[in-house]
């Protein structure tokens, strides 16, 4: 069986995966973060196992980057930059920028997260730099392409601004959990996964390939039920939480 073969049975598989983890993260959720409980087994620090998991989302790109023959390609230079722009800072920034101090992550959710890093990464590194169809510097001027780059920026930034709400809500040496308040909070629960959402949207769209689709809409299973937990959470937290906010999506759900 050739890596063509293997890469669109795992592609499409990816596919299906996506529709089973969306069915079932709306009976079961993921513990960690303020969903946390016990009977998971061993768990490590929490800043470090985000590293971890998150790890492969740099390292796999990049390997694949370089053992191309599409290395000059500027289209393929700005598609691996966005990539590394937000995975740089979800593994390198991120985890040390929140409060995670004394907080822990069960190894069983560190191992599932980096072996889907590696698997994802591997469909949309493999497919741009040396599956897919190369990307001609025309590319540029394509539509998709530009409201693509223009829909991540937004994604990135509505991502950015929400976990540095969250992050200025205790100060050094506090505990537990506050109501956010301020940027896109102001009208949904989860303002940092509609970010994250429109990023990966983004990026399917200005790479115009199933791979990026792909990842689009696992992270859209992924997100969207936790967010309906976070947003239940919230309301059964706070009896003086906002009414009119929405679980992710701004005026609709």
């Amino acid at each position: 069986m050739t890596e063509s073969q293997i890469f669109q049975i795992l592609l499409y598989s990816w596919f299906g995966m996506s529709a089973g983890v969306f069915i079932l993260l709306f009976f079961l959720t993921a513990p960690y973060g303020r969903h946390t409980r016990k009977g998971w087994g061993p768990s490590l620090p929490s800043t470090w196992g985000w590293v971890l998991m998150e790890l492969p989302a740099v390292a796999v790109p990049l390997t694949c980057y370089f053992l191309s023959d599409r290395m000059n390609n500027p289209v393929l230079w700005c598609f691996l930059g966005m990539w590394l722009f937000h995975y740089t800072h979800r593994t390198f920034v991120y985890p040390f920028r929140m409060r995670m101090q004394g907080k822990r992550m069960f190894l069983a959710i560190m191992l599932s997260g980096a072996v889907t890093n590696v698997g994802i990464n591997y469909l949309n590194a493999r497919w741009l730099f040396t599956l897919g169809p190369e990307y001609t510097t025309a590319w540029f001027t394509d539509i998709r392409f530009i409201l693509g780059v223009a829909l991540f920026a937004l994604g990135f930034f509505i991502n950015f601004q929400s976990d540095e709400i969250l992050r200025n809500l205790r100060k050094p040496g506090e505990t537990g959990y506050k109501i956010p308040k301020g940027g896109a909070y102001r009208w949904v629960s989860s303002p940092n996964y509609f970010g994250e959402i429109l990023e990966w949207l983004g990026f399917a769209l200005a790479t115009w390939s199933l791979p990026a689709l792909a990842f689009a809409l696992w992270t859209m299973s992924n997100l969207s039920p936790r967010a309906r937990s976070n947003h239940q959470w919230y309301q059964d937290t706070f009896p003086e939480y906002p009414k009119e906010r929405k679980a992710l999506i701004p005026f609709v759900w």
